[in-house]
């Protein structure tokens, strides 16, 4: 592989995240292919405020969708709030359509203080197909999450081979052939022909 460009979007502002530890664990493992390059877009540093359509260039916005646009995979990385994802990802992706993410590789990777994250990753899978990005099968949710990390070192070894194997599908499938556009993609406002 060469010329990859792998980023993870980490929608989690707290300082101790253990979803940025496990997007970094990610990136480290696509990391390991000759010629790839990773970017952890690391939310807490972006000033965003809350979408409005009518100053969509608000803040940082135009940084981040450099970004994002730069990358050939992108990894959505969210702690679990009710059963979905945070708001900080939200609002980051409302800055975000296909300009950025059409036919671009997307993974998807939650984490839970519970014992029940799936829904989160049904929830973003349906984000990344709206936009037409191609969303790998293969998904991380790590439920119990302060059990999988001590002092910040992730210390589950079934956790660490799904994280990495998340990490290496995203330079793998970096540059897939897309499908043809879903009946979604074609009737969704703003998709371009």
């Amino acid at each position: 592989m060469t010329d990859v460009r792998v980023a993870a979007l980490v929608g989690s502002l707290r300082d101790d995240s253990y979803t940025r530890l496990a997007c970094e664990e990610a990136l480290d493992a696509a990391g390991e292919f000759d010629g790839v390059e990773t970017d952890c877009i690391d939310l807490r540093t972006f000033d965003l405020p809350v979408y409005d359509a009518d100053e969509d260039d608000a803040g940082d916005a135009e940084v981040l969708r450099e970004r994002v646009q730069a990358a050939d995979s992108v990894i959505f990385g969210t702690p679990v709030y009710h059963a979905s994802y945070s708001s900080a990802l939200k609002n980051a992706l409302d800055y975000c359509g296909f300009d950025e993410f059409e036919d671009t590789t997307v993974g998807l990777l939650c984490v839970a203080g519970g014992s029940f994250p799936t829904t989160t990753l049904d929830h973003l899978r349906s984000v990344g197909r709206s936009v037409n990005a191609w969303v790998v099968p293969h998904q991380v949710a790590l439920p119990r999450v302060s059990n999988t990390f001590e002092d910040s070192v992730l210390t589950d070894d079934d956790a660490r081979k799904r994280i990495h194997t998340l990490g290496r599908r995203m330079v793998e499938y970096a540059n897939i052939e897309p499908d043809p556009r879903t009946m979604e993609a074609e009737q969704n406002v703003g998709a371009d022909d």
